[in-house]
């Protein structure tokens, strides 16, 4: 049951503490159920996947095509549909809602989100440019990014010159985030660490990705245990 993802709104940071007195900066998510609104069939459209719905919507809000869709399946309008590919559809009904329940096994997460917008930043600060000199000749330009392209061939700017510009405000994956502990009762994930974006927006969780071998806190914290309960030798 993990091969679908939820959909959060990031709340805050607080920390954890452990019983060695070590304090873990901690991200709030709060989780939005989803429920399955269709199962898509190889047979249809050539893969198997899951459309998952989140969050209330007005009647008011959508538009026909929408409210006779959700008529058609029968089911509540939902604010967001999203689809994710599934090995297997066996484990999935129409109807079924899925919550933070599903990553209770499950000890490293990938997050994708929006980063916060910084408005529009010159290459100093958005690419880290050291500037032109403060001194000997050069005068009005100290924070310019220098030239940007060449004569007269090829005579045009290349696609992706790191120039200024609008700077973050980009969607953003952070992989392999440990989960800290859930809460089920309040649909709420508590991650280690920082992720992407400001309070109130919407996050992306889903299963990691990739197989990593890192220790959780807990195993961190047995390692140490168990490393002080061991004897050390007699000295001769």
């Amino acid at each position: 049951m993990t091969e679908i993802a939820l959909i959060g709104r990031k709340i805050g940071m607080t920390r954890e503490f452990y019983k060695t007195g070590q304090s873990v900066p901690v991200t709030v998510l709060k989780i939005e159920k989803g429920r399955v609104i269709d199962l898509i069939d190889p047979a249809k459209r050539g893969y198997m996947a899951v459309q998952l719905g989140f969050g209330k919507v007005k009647n008011s809000k959508l538009s026909k095509a929408m409210k006779g869709y959700f008529t058609k399946k029968n089911t509540e309008p939902k604010n967001k549909i999203k689809e994710f590919r599934v090995k297997s559809l066996e484990n999935y009904k129409p109807g079924n809602e899925f919550g933070v329940e599903i990553f209770k096994d499950i000890k490293f997460v990938d997050i994708r989100s929006k980063t916060i917008g910084k408005g529009f930043a010159g290459v100093m600060k958005r690419h880290n440019f050291g500037g032109l000199r403060a001194s000997h000749g050069v005068s009005v330009s100290h924070r310019a990014h220098g030239s940007t392209g060449q004569n007269q061939d090829p005579g045009k700017v290349f696609k992706n010159k790191k120039m200024a510009g609008h700077m973050g405000d980009k969607l953003r994956t952070i992989q392999n985030i440990e989960i800290i502990k859930s809460d089920a009762e309040n649909d709420l994930l508590f991650l280690k660490g920082s992720i992407p974006g400001s309070k109130n927006s919407e996050v992306l969780v889903k299963k990691a990705a990739k197989n990593t071998s890192k220790l959780t806190m807990n195993e961190k914290i047995e390692a140490i245990e168990k490393l002080k309960k061991i004897p050390e030798k007699k000295k001769k």
